[in-house]
């Protein structure tokens, strides 16, 4: 347990931004968590994480015991792309979920995490979810990057957070865009009309998109794509948004394509962050998947060019 006061550096700030700053190994998922479970007390008290710290207020922090893990290893076939104490960077396939949940018990990425490291993994993301700092869609492939122990978690966590890290991806999208390079700055927050999807809202959260096309074809652009934000499904919703949605894509558009491909063709390529106990920089991409190459190759030769 442990217990602090608050000065003047953090009086009058939200209790989670000033647990952040008394507190640097704790992240502001892990501090919310600790909050619900009323394991943060403000002179003694429960408190929300919306509550504004007072001067000489005293802050006990009752830290979370580890949880044994119950996740069964499987040996899912995984591509490694980097490997070392503290982090492990790998390849997610298309149609892989990164984590357990309601429908997905097994299966997952953890579920092969787990077989190659076994219990070597960070516990802030939770039981169902050791060592995923950052996620990906079930449909979208590409570099991840998992934590072996919490100072890595806790170092890329806020990497991301402060968006010192640079996330580079590969899509499919349709329609033909004129511009060469744009920015698609758009809030991004749960759709009104349907809660298990994501859109553009006035109230919603900051969202940038950067994209350069790479090549047009007669209907379809070929794009790399650069987030300084991680929404869920924030590429999809963007492009969506501007009338081109990522082909493949049946949540947000009616996924039909002359290639028959079921979900998104986005691949996050590469990634770009500091290392969490060198300090040097990294940066680790992920090959095109095959399928992906293939149809970029019959565009390329004229092979498939109408929309279905």
């Amino acid at each position: 347990m442990d217990v602090y006061v608050i000065d003047e550096n953090t009086a009058n700030i939200r209790i989670d931004k000033a647990i952040v700053i008394l507190d640097n190994s704790l992240s502001r998922v892990t501090i919310q968590r600790l909050i619900d479970d009323n394991n943060i007390l403000v002179n003694g008290k429960n408190t929300k994480a919306s509550y504004k710290t007072k001067l000489g207020d005293k802050i006990t922090i009752q830290h979370e015991e580890p949880k044994k893990l119950d996740i069964v290893a499987q040996d899912i076939p995984i591509e490694v792309l980097y490997e070392d104490e503290d982090i492990i960077v790998v390849n997610k396939p298309k149609g892989l979920v990164v984590h357990p949940a309601n429908g997905n018990p097994d299966g997952t990425l953890v579920n092969a995490i787990m077989n190659l490291c076994g219990d070597s993994l960070s516990g802030i993301g939770g039981e169902i979810r050791p060592g995923i700092i950052h996620r990906l869609d079930k449909d979208t492939s590409g570099v991840l990057i998992v934590a072996k122990n919490d100072l890595a978690h806790i170092n890329i966590s806020n990497q991301i957070k402060d968006r010192k890290t640079k996330k580079i991806y590969i899509a499919l999208v349709r329609g033909v865009i004129k511009e060469n390079e744009a920015t698609i700055n758009m809030p991004i927050g749960r759709s009104k009309r349907d809660r298990k999807k994501m859109a553009v809202t006035k109230d919603g959260k900051e969202a940038v998109t950067h994209f350069k096309v790479l090549k047009r074809y007669e209907n379809f652009t070929l794009l790399e794509i650069k987030i300084d934000t991680g929404r869920t499904h924030q590429i999809r919703v963007h492009m969506s948004e501007i009338g081109h949605p990522i082909v493949g894509d049946y949540v947000y558009s009616n996924g039909k394509n002359p290639f028959n491909v079921e979900g998104q063709m986005l691949h996050a390529k590469q990634i770009q962050f500091i290392h969490p106990r060198t300090g040097k920089d990294m940066s680790i991409e992920a090959p095109i998947p095959i399928y992906f190459q293939k149809i970029i190759e019959q565009l390329d030769k004229g092979e498939i060019d109408g929309e279905k």
